[in-house]
């Protein structure tokens, strides 16, 4: 019988562990199963671009694995049994269950309310592909009253600067602010804040800080400190939050839901189950948490690759490099910041603004879209056949 793996979700991470993972595995061993609630991929480092009025690519998921010998199957994943090893899945049949052998959760974050009253019923967000798409349909309807409306998007973390940022470039008609909890890109050098401020001032946009926010209403906003600003579309980006169907299926969870891997980014408490990209709690080689980024989710997927292909096929398991180097940050279409990050994963005085910084976030942007659109590019190079017995205590090395 052959091994089976699961990979849940197929985003950034997923797909590229599924496309690798038939790269390296020989289809005589393995049988390699994607499930996905939609069928194409979502760029979501683009979310706020397609928010904003621009079109991104969403290539189809069965052409994405076309020949590459992965199977896709389109359900939403409803709960995960990782002592039955199976995996509990809706459909448009009604679903049913998927078993494994081995299975990557893959499944990614959303969108966080931090318990803030009133989120859920009247902000925007862009944490997924079709509440992007609501969004741009409300600012078009906006745009299309010729009155002026305002936006006020909250929280000041690379998505919202990139969002506000996007939004204000895009749509010059509306009236754009910028909401933070503290001193606006305080995460980033002086010199990189002093950037920042200038591109907001460029752009037109208010930026309110040191304000945290209390309430969310149909067309305003109530602060902690009794401000009330008027608000025609909120946009949420006050943080992100992971799917709780990991802790709901007894994995050993940190309390925000993520879970708990050793250095291979295998499950501490369940051996068969491998996690990446943002539901996944790693630390990096800095000994600082990963964040929830792109980057991080490159860096899972490759372990997690390392790791699985090592203890199937017996062979060593080797080290991916787990480093949070700089932060990528798009100010609208012509403009950007690259913050470098020291090794204690704090702000180096150095960054690099400008045109230059748009190249570098683009051409990332671009290159992750085209891999995973090309997720086993050169599969016929490298089949291992799986060992008779793969040993689960196999040593890492590094590579």
């Amino acid at each position: 019988m052959k091994h089976r793996i699961v990979v849940l979700g197929a985003g950034y991470a997923g797909a590229y562990v599924a496309g690798n993972l038939a790269r390296r595995l020989s289809p005589a061993d393995t049988e390699i199963t994607v499930v996905n609630a939609v069928p194409d991929f979502v760029q979501r480092m683009r979310l706020n671009q397609l928010a904003a009025g621009r079109e991104i690519e969403a290539p189809l998921l069965a052409d994405v694995f076309a020949g590459t010998g992965v199977g896709l199957r389109l359900a939403r994943v409803t709960a995960v049994d990782p002592e039955r090893r199976v995996v509990a899945v809706a459909d448009a049949d009604g679903g049913g269950e998927l078993g494994y052998d081995t299975l990557v959760y893959a499944l990614g974050s959303h969108g966080a309310d931090q318990g803030v009253p009133g989120v859920a019923e009247h902000a925007f967000d862009v944490a997924g592909r079709p509440s992007a798409l609501r969004l741009r349909e409300h600012l078009d309807s906006l745009d299309g009253r010729g009155e002026g409306g305002k936006v006020l998007v909250v929280g000041d973390g690379l998505t919202g600067i990139e969002t506000a940022t996007e939004i204000a470039e895009a749509r010059p008609g509306l009236s754009v602010a910028l909401l933070a909890r503290g001193e606006l890109g305080a995460r980033l050098s002086a010199g990189a804040r002093g950037h920042l401020r200038r591109a907001c001032d460029r752009l037109g946009i208010t930026v309110v800080e040191h304000t945290s926010v209390e309430a969310v209403e149909a067309a305003r906003v109530r602060c902690a400190d009794g401000t009330v600003l008027a608000s025609d579309a909120t946009v949420w980006t006050a943080g992100f939050a992971v799917s709780p169907i990991a802790a709901a299926g007894g994995l050993e969870v940190t309390e925000n839901g993520q879970i708990v891997v050793d250095r291979t980014m295998r499950s501490v408490s369940h051996p068969d189950v491998y996690a990446v990209g943002d539901s996944v709690h790693t630390l990096g080689d800095n000994g600082c948490r990963l964040p929830m980024n792109c980057g991080s989710a490159g860096h899972t997927g490759r372990q997690t690759i390392e790791a699985i292909v090592g203890r199937l096929t017996g062979r060593e398991i080797a080290t991916v490099k787990l480093a949070y180097r700089y932060n990528a940050i798009s100010l609208g279409r012509r403009d950007g910041i690259l913050q470098l990050i020291d090794g204690a994963a704090q702000a180096k005085p150095r960054y690099i603004g400008g045109r230059k910084a748009v190249r570098i976030k683009t051409g990332i942007q671009n290159g992750a879209l085209w891999a995973t659109s090309h997720p086993s590019f050169g599969l016929p190079r490298r089949k291992r056949r799986l060992a008779a017995a793969p040993d689960a205590s196999a040593q890492m090395t590094v590579a």
